[in-house]
């Protein structure tokens, strides 16, 4: 085990949730065609990733306590909808504009398998409690800067390249992450 900063360091660099561990695909494609949409999303992300991360280590220590972590995948579900489900209440009342930019996608953060992943990999990773929180932390600034690289790179390609008709929208983007995904595995090795 490294310390807390090759932790956080990792969980962004050789290690991102989006790029390295291809999690949470489709608020990445479907948000990513503007880049302040795209931020905002990323905060949603680095919010709930983080708070869910801290607050459910915590419940996974008392379910090994009491023999039933078998139950963890359940229950750091339920954490994680009850913080999405107070997140858009939150942007819904203060932020009506980014809510509804977000659509459809806001609630499906409740089932990003980057948000699972990430109190999953907690636990495989036998990280303490400042570990997962900047495990946690870090992955969700290493999906803020994965979606917010995608969609700076999806707008200048929108306004200054002649993408073929078969390719543009989605699919130039799967084939933009897949190049970001390349120069993001340059970073191996560099927290360990």
């Amino acid at each position: 085990m490294g310390s807390v900063f090759e932790v956080f360091v990792s969980s962004i660099l050789d290690n991102n949730i989006a790029l390295a561990m291809i999690l949470g695909m489709c608020p990445l494609i479907a948000i990513s065609t503007s880049t302040k949409n795209a931020r905002g999303m990323g905060y949603a992300v680095v919010f709930v990733v983080t708070i869910t991360g801290i607050i459910n280590y915590p419940i996974y220590l008392l379910l090994q306590q009491t023999g039933t972590e078998q139950l963890n995948l359940l229950v750091f579900i339920i954490t994680i909808a009850a913080t999405v489900q107070f997140l858009e209440m939150f942007l819904e009342k203060f932020f009506p504009t980014l809510h509804n930019a977000f659509g459809i996608f806001l609630p499906l953060i409740t089932v990003n398998c980057a948000v699972l992943g990430v109190s999953l990999f907690f636990v495989t990773n036998q990280y303490n409690f400042v570990e997962t929180a900047a495990f946690s932390f870090g992955s969700g600034v290493g999906w803020l800067i994965a979606i917010v690289l995608l969609s700076g790179l999806r707008e200048k390609m929108d306004k200054k390249s002649d993408v073929p008709k078969g390719l543009a929208g989605k699919g130039i983007a799967f084939i933009t992450l897949g190049i970001l995904a390349l120069a993001f595995v340059g970073f191996t090795g560099v927290a360990s």
